[in-house]
């Protein structure tokens, strides 16, 4: 699964994508954003408050309770104004 970030999740975590394979017990977004948390300090940093946090798959925005399924595509960022 390829993961990119934005904006200041992208600058705390150090890198705009990465490719990973989460474990079975992975199911939804929150889950995935969970478990990312225990790849690094920048990732607890970056991801440690969900409300902050937006997300798509597979290019469509979703909430994060979203079911993965066969996605291939996750984005995390925070939330985006206009103006």
């Amino acid at each position: 699964m390829r993961l990119l970030y934005f904006a200041w999740v992208r600058e705390t975590i150090g890198v705009g994508e990465e490719d990973v394979q989460p474990p079975e017990a992975v199911r939804t977004v929150a889950d995935l954003i969970d478990w990312l948390r225990g790849c690094s300090d920048a990732h607890a940093a970056a991801l440690a408050d969900m409300t902050r946090l937006r997300a798509a798959v597979d290019q469509k925005f979703v909430a994060l309770d979203t079911q993965l399924g066969a996605a291939r595509e996750v984005a995390i960022f925070p939330p985006v104004t206009g103006g």
